[in-house]
């Protein structure tokens, strides 16, 4: 996908062959907001909303760590009744938790606070109920970056098509190089370098509790290394579930690490990957953001059956 006279991120990515392993960034909460007007180019920071509330929300959502994304419907039809909101955590072990209201004044959104726990208030300890259908969200925010819309929209279509009740469009999810870029919360999983028909085959087998290392960014519970070696583990002996593998062990190896993942039966009950780490050279890696910046790439140097 190319288009003559003009820098598209994602085509000089792709055309370099850039690494998308260890890309997705760490955390374990989100805050979705249905939003069904256009997007400010800083999401939800840059919404005219009622000071106070935003405030409000924006705080409970740092304290929590939790990643405040709006969203949509492809499209942006408009169903009946008013928007929805989310606070969806995840569970390492698979118990995830969902708590979703609806808002029409500025002010409902201030349920989010409570649903994450206020600031200056102890957590909840288990908000929301328990397990829930997963959320897959195509990021599409032009406005942010142009390969978020030209590469998004297509499977943001493609995936409503075939589940329109679980896709959503949304915000920047971080990862413009790697547009299409798909993320499945609360799982807490990114995928990368999707077009329509790659995104249906990769949603459709994660759902099928089946995630392969191609296209595969990472877990978010996770950091980078570790991202790595777990994705080093399924190239190498096959798609398994979300929580099939577990990090067992973490070393600090001078300039890399060394890595345990532990996992069922039919393969190994635990694998050792060592994992380094590389600078790029300096390079444009997003349309927007014409200065050149170097990028860190993860990669799995040996992976041994322990």
């Amino acid at each position: 996908m190319t288009t003559t006279g003009r820098f598209f991120c994602a085509d000089a990515a792709r055309t370099r062959g850039d690494s998308i392993v260890g890309t997705a960034p760490h955390g374990s909460a989100w805050v979705l907001i249905e939003y069904r007007g256009g997007w400010p180019v800083n999401g939800f920071d840059g919404l005219d909303l009622e000071a106070g509330t935003r405030a409000l929300v924006f705080a409970a959502a740092r304290a929590a760590r939790a990643r405040v994304l709006l969203m949509r419907r492809h499209g942006r039809r408009s169903p009946e009744g008013p928007p929805c909101w989310a606070v969806l955590r995840y569970g390492r072990t698979g118990a995830h938790r969902q708590h979703w209201g609806t808002w029409g004044r500025d002010e409902d959104l201030a349920q989010i606070a409570q649903a994450l726990g206020t600031p200056g208030e102890q957590a909840l300890g288990t908000p929301g109920e328990p397990g829930g259908r997963p959320v897959v969200l195509v990021c599409a925010h032009g406005l942010h970056d142009a390969c978020c819309a030209v590469r998004g929209r297509p499977v943001a279509r493609a995936l409503s098509e075939r589940r329109p009740d679980l896709v959503w469009e949304c915000t920047h999810v971080g990862g413009d190089r790697f547009a299409a870029n798909v993320v499945v919360v609360p799982d807490g999983v990114y995928y990368g370098n999707l077009d329509a028909g790659s995104a249906v085959t990769v949603v459709e087998e994660h759902l099928a509790g089946r995630i392969h290392a191609e296209h595969l960014r990472g877990y978010t519970d996770l950091f980078p290394p570790q991202q790595a070696a777990v994705a080093a583990v399924l190239d190498r002996f096959g798609p398994a579930g979300r929580h099939d593998y577990a990090v067992a062990r973490t070393f600090r190896d001078g300039d890399g690490w060394q890595i345990r993942v532990t996992g069922p039966p039919p393969g190994p009950a635990a694998v050792d990957v060592e994992v380094r780490a590389r600078r790029t050279p300096q390079r444009q890696l997003t349309c927007r953001g014409p200065a050149t910046s170097s990028a860190v790439v993860y990669d799995a140097v040996s992976v041994r059956p322990g």
